[in-house]
């Protein structure tokens, strides 16, 4: 039986962080769908837009070569809808959503549809936060 996997993030300028999951969730699943998070999801939950604009960053995504699909996630931290349209499997996630209420949340909505929630190291040396705070002071 073929397992998909479903991967949700921003992918902001793009780093070695992001293909550390990409490359950790392609070698757990048959199939793997990304889902790149809508520039109005992440003005409302971050409170800035993203540097490099959704469209872009979905290209990038899909030229990466371990990429099966690429999705726009319009859902926020709520993936029951994103579960609803694309039935993954398994939702891959950085480790620094375990444990918190959102982590929490995430895996009982998941659990409910038999979908399980798997989390990776993240990478902390290099984030689109860290970069974006560097051009800023440089700018």
């Amino acid at each position: 039986m073929s397992v998909t996997g479903y991967v949700p993030g921003v992918y902001d300028m793009f780093h070695i962080g992001h293909l550390n999951i990409l490359r950790r969730a392609r070698e757990d699943c048959d199939v793997l769908v990304v889902g790149a998070v809508t520039d109005d999801v992440v003005e409302r939950t971050k409170g800035r837009r993203p540097v490099v604009p959704l469209t872009e960053r979905m290209e990038i995504l899909a030229s990466i070569g371990i990429v099966d699909r690429v999705v726009a996630d319009d859902c926020g931290s709520d993936k029951m809808p994103m579960w609803q349209r694309l039935h993954f499997d398994v939702l891959f996630k950085g480790d620094d959503w375990r444990g918190t209420p959102k982590g929490d949340q995430l895996e009982a909505s998941m659990a409910a549809v038999a979908a399980r929630v798997v989390y990776f190291p993240y990478t902390e040396t290099t984030s689109s936060t860290l970069l974006r705070d560097l051009i800023t002071a440089h700018g």
